[in-house]
Formats: structure tokens, sequence, C-alpha cells
């Protein structure tokens, strides 16, 4: 990855205290750089002036209307470019990580005497790790470039805005050379490759072909840009691989609505797959619309849906609409990554289309536990700073781009993230979750080889569905795995015990009683066992195949389905009911300690976390 050349970076801050209401009236605080009447910082190619005397003034103010907001005085900030060569430079927005107001009640409007003009916004759309506002801009020898910022208080603002505060920063960022900052949707569709194409419905533009240029990654997982909206410019993301595996409904019922698959992907408890997004709220659009109409033709025929039946969520699922499109109909278009995974659109009273190995259209039960690929779509807000969008140089997105991680506990990394763990060719590892707070669970990214070929191992060779470290498979991951396949620099940072939940999932059943007593959550199953190793459960993040199929093997979970069945996840994505006696891959999971730190890496699989204990 290349490294950046930064020239300056200029800070304004911003101070919004509301205190105590009186009645109606709000009292907003201020405050400005400390200085003469004109600050001035300067340093490299790019000079930025803050004129103090402009500094925005909400003292006595009620929240207000749009209107009313850009009445009052701007914060005027004038960039001008001191050097001899060319500057460019972009502007963003940074929130103070301790504000205690809600960012949705702030709004802002920021415009240049160049014409640019960011519109009313909210600052929840781009603040907090300097997510950033304008397009790059270019400065001649001696240009320079004037900015108004306006802040005010939603009009929509109750009294739950008392007593909170708001900071953030304005971010002067300045390169000697283009950085090529774009938006997703821009860069998406500009650098498509040879391989790729577009599709234009009068709605959404549609990435097609066998391998676009389309791959991104964000908070731990490689997704591929499937479409951007024409009017609002979000795109939508899916993953490129199966997260996890888990019925879609029980019996009949193919509604996305109250489904199993809807809860697993909204869950904003420790287990869901929308609370370990990083940052989502700053990311996607949380109430993102999913078209989930009915439709029985034929894939390359089956029809735009019209709306009938529409959910409102943040993370949702693919419809079979959305598939046809990326290929024309066709079978061989690059969402199809070789394994099963649902849709969301159902083809009658009694079944969803799923994308079958081969990308065939199929139908199969609700209650069969198939591919889980969620789908997010990115606000238009979100930028690209790096990558070309190929699978070995993905786009990396603004806010979740970070380098020099040196020093960094583990513990506040990303489901998905890469680790190197273990030896030889067992050491690729990610992160699952921090399920236990401080800790960071793992799971190899394959299961486990020797010279290049998947070992196997009973569950337990009594026909006992029960984990334990005295169970077939139990005994190899507390015995020779930490023997053989850890040595000891790894094995120091194994959390001596962990909590297993060995809960029972029946068939159409929800994924949660695999660690709760019940679906409400509230109550932990009593079913568990204490091991240093074991493995990852139905339903639980990376639990399901994300490598093509033909890449990999059958592979165990510790979860009973009734006896004499266990849950194991077969080489197209989908999760079986198989006897423990039944020889499968092994995919450990461990805990790591709290004082695990990363002292190399970005995370990604071409440059995984390299990690120590730390003192």
């Amino acid at each position: 990855m290349k490294k950046k050349k930064y020239i300056i970076l200029s800070v304004i801050v911003i101070l919004i205290s509301i205190i105590t209401l009186i009645g109606a009236t709000y009292a907003v605080l201020t405050a400005t750089i400390q200085g003469n009447k004109k600050i001035s910082l300067k340093a490299g190619l790019l000079k930025v002036d803050f004129e103090e005397g402009n500094a925005i003034n909400l003292d006595n103010a009620e929240p207000m209307s749009d209107s009313k907001g850009l009445k009052t005085s701007p914060y005027t900030f004038t960039i001008t470019n001191t050097g001899t060569i060319e500057a460019y430079y972009y502007v963003s927005l940074e929130n103070d990580v301790n504000n205690t107001l809600n960012e949705d009640l702030v709004k802002m409007r920021l415009t240049n005497d160049q014409g640019y003009d960011s519109g009313v916004v909210r600052v929840s759309d781009y603040a907090q790790s300097s997510y950033q506002i304008t397009e790059e801009g270019k400065l001649n020898v001696d240009d320079k470039v004037t900015y108004n910022l306006w802040l005010w208080l939603d009009n929509n603002a109750d009294n739950t805005a008392q007593g909170k505060e708001y900071k953030s920063k304005i971010v002067v960022s300045s390169f000697d050379r283009p950085q090529n900052v774009k938006s997703v949707s821009d860069a998406v569709i500009e650098n498509i490759g040879e391989n790729g194409s577009t599709y234009d419905d009068g709605t959404d533009t549609f990435i097609t072909g066998t391998d676009p240029n389309n791959y991104i990654w964000y908070s731990g997982k490689l997704w591929r840009a499937v479409s951007i909206n024409n009017e609002a410019k979000t795109t939508k993301l899916v993953t490129q691989w199966n997260i996890s595996a888990i019925p879609y409904n029980p019996g009949n019922n193919t509604a996305f609505k109250g489904s199993f698959a809807e809860t697993w992907l909204n869950d904003t408890s420790v287990d869901g797959f929308l609370y370990n997004l990083r940052d989502y709220e700053n990311f996607i659009v949380t109430d993102s619309k999913w078209d989930t109409t009915m439709d029985s033709t034929d894939l390359g025929s089956i029809q735009k849906p019209n709306g009938t039946t529409i959910v409102t969520n943040a993370v949702g699922l693919l419809n079979m609409y959305e598939y046809q499109s990326s290929n024309n109909g066709g079978t061989d278009g690059y969402l199809d990554n070789g394994l099963i995974w649902r849709t969301l659109t159902p083809y009658d009273t009694s079944h969803v289309w799923n994308v079958s190995n081969g990308g065939i259209a199929s139908i199969y039960s609700m209650s069969y536990a198939d591919g889980i690929r969620p789908s997010i779509n990115l606000k238009s807000s979100v930028k690209i700073v790096d990558g070309d969008g190929t699978i070995d140089n993905p786009y990396r997105l603004n806010g979740d781009n970070d380098t020099n991680l040196s020093g960094t506990l583990l513990s506040t990394r990303y489901s998905g993230e890469y680790i190197r763990f273990g030896n030889a060719e067992n050491n690729l590892y990610r992160i699952v979750s921090h399920e236990t707070e401080g800790l960071t669970k793992i799971t190899s990214v394959e299961p486990l080889k020797n010279s290049n070929t998947f070992i196997k191992s009973a569950f337990n060779s009594n026909d006992s569905v029960n984990y334990s470290n005295t169970s077939t498979i139990g005994k190899f991951l507390n015995g020779e795995y930490l023997t053989s396949y850890v040595n000891d620099e790894y094995r120091e940072m194994i959390e001596d015990e962990t909590t297993w939940y060995l809960g029972t999932v029946g068939d159409g059943k929800s994924y949660k009683l695999s660690k709760y007593a019940d679906e409400s959550s509230n109550t932990l199953t009593s079913s568990t066992t204490s091991a240093k190793v074991g493995l990852l459960r139905y339903g639980e993040l990376m639990s399901g195949q994300f490598d093509r199929y033909d890449n990999n093997t059958y592979y165990w979970l510790l979860t009973p389905n009734s006896s004499p069945y266990v849950r194991s996840v077969i080489n197209y994505g989908f999760a079986n009911n198989i006897s423990p006696s039944s020889a499968h891959g092994v995919r450990p999971s461990i805990n790591l300690k709290s004082n695990v730190i990363i002292i190399g890496g970005d995370g990604t699989k071409n440059n995984p976390f390299t990690i120590e204990l730390s003192s």
C-alpha cells in the first residue's frame, strides 16, 4: 500500500454545550481557538487562516429550522497555497468520541467561494474518524479558497438534548500529489475494469460482468459493490463470502420481516452481525428499504420488484432481481461465489429463492440452514481513499483504513479481520467477536491441514453429541492441537478457560438456542462446558463457509441438532446434521487474552495482524 505524504493537518475546534432548559429555551455555549483577531497556522504548502470574529454564536438559541439556521453567522476559514507547487487537499469533519448529544440533532452546511456546497446535512452523515466532506480539491501556487461553515441545532431537538455536549473538528488534509479520493459510487463506475460493465434500469445502476473491479474492504470483510442508486448515490454491497449459516424461518413462513435471518443480520447484541460492523451509523444507511416482493418466474425473466412488500432495516439480503441484474440473468457472474446462499425473494408461500453452487437459482425449505451473505447500503458521503477495486487491492474506505496500529489492543478490532497465529500452513485466523469482555475470540480461516490435506476427526466416537475435553474432537483440540499446531509463543496468548455454549437447535428453530435458554436472549443456556479450545457454534459469526467449496471441506460446529446428530457446515455453505461418529474437518476456536496487542499488519488477508503479549 502506498504511503501518503501529509504536508499539513490544520484543525478548527467548535464546541457546543447544551445546558439546562428554562421552558423551551436552549442555552448554547460556544468556544473558539484562543489567540489574536486572526489565527494563522502555516506548514509546508498550505496556510489556513481561521477568523476568530466569525465564530459560530448560538448563545440562547432555540432549535431552529434549516432556513433560520442558514441565517446565522457562519464560521469562515481560508486555505492558501503559499508554496511553489500545486497543492491538493480535502476537508473532513471529525467528532469527539466523548460527545453526549445525538449527532442526528445537529445540522450543518459547508460552502466555498469556488462553488462547492455540501447542502444541508446532519453531522451524523459525516462525523467521526475524519469523514471527508469535500471531494479532493487543487490549489495552484498563490491560489486560495474560502469556506463558510454553518452549524445549528435541528428544529426537531427536544428535551433529550438538555445537558448534552457536542464537539467536532473541521480537518484540512493536504498532499503534494493527487490522492484520487472519490465517492464510492464514482470510483466503482469509473474503474470497473475489462471484466465488468454496467446496467441502468432507471433507478439503479448495476455492476455487471464476471469479475469487475468492485471489491471493497470494510469492517474486516470483503464486499462486492452491486449497484448505485442513481438519485441518492448510495452503494449497495454484499459480502463476497457467506458469513454464517442459519434457517431463514420456521416452517412455511417466507416473510423476511421477523425471520431468523432478519434478526441475525440486525442484531445489536455482541452476538449480532450489525453490532460487529465498525461505526455502522457513520457508514451505512440504517433505514434502507429491502424489497421482498414475491416472484416465481425463472432466472433471466424475473421482474423488477414493484414494492409490494418492503422491509426497512440497516442490513438485508439481495433479492433475486438484483442477483439477476449482476450478469443479465447468467449464472457465471461475479456474485456466484461457488456456495449456496439465501436471497430474500419468496418463490411462493412455502419457499424463498436461493442461489446454489454454480450460480443457478433454486428453492429450498425455510427451515434449511443455508448460507447468509449480508447486504448493506453505504452512505453517499463515504469516500474511497485507497485501493483499485481488485481482489488483491480492494477499495479502502475513509475511516476504515487504519495504519500504524502497533501497540493497539487486539480487543478493539473488528470481526473478520485476519491474524497471523499458529504454525506453518495453519497460521491464518480471523476475529470472530469479543463475546467475553476484553477477550478476542478467533477461529482458523480454514479447517486444519497436514501437508496441504485437511485432517479429519470424529466429533465423538461413542455417538455422544456433547462437546467436552474428553470428547474425541475436544481431546484432540485441547491436546495435540496445542502441542503440534500452536507453539509456546502463541499458547501463552490463549485464555486458560472459555465457556462453550452447547444449546441444542432443532430443524427450523432459532439459532439463538445454541447459546440461550429461549429466543428472548435473556437467559444463557445451562448446557455448557469449559475448555481452553473449542469450536464455533451454530449461527455464530464466521461459522459459515466463506471460501469456495472446492477449496474446503465439511467441518464441525459444536451445536447438537438433536440426538444423535451434530451440526456441521458442508463444503458449499449450509449447516447440516451429521452423526458424531463421522469424520470431518476441524476449525479450532479460542479466546485470546486481554493484553494481546498488535505489532504489525493491517488486518487484511494479504497483510494480517501480527500480535504479541504486552508486558
